[in-house]
């Protein structure tokens, strides 16, 4: 999967099928290569690829906590 694909995916909390956002960057193992945690935006980003944008707010999700990665949207379970 490519990562243009996975920055057009929705995040989605199971916990409260609540949309949380679009990914916005990774971050990866160096020894590895494997993804360490997600950065999701709030609202879909179109201009940033790196990081959100001045006075954007966003979290960091783990990659324990994603459960399912579908064609068009990100499970996860966070709190």
């Amino acid at each position: 999967m490519l990562y243009s694909d996975f920055r057009k995916k929705e995040v989605i909390n199971l916990r409260d099928c609540r949309i949380i956002g679009n990914v916005v960057d990774m971050e990866f193992d160096e020894c590895s290569g494997c993804i360490k945690k997600i950065f999701v935006a709030d609202r879909p980003c179109f201009c940033s690829f790196f990081s959100f944008f001045p006075g954007e707010t966003g979290m960091e999700i783990c990659f324990k906590d994603i459960r399912q990665i579908g064609p068009d949207i990100i499970l996860v379970d966070v709190c």
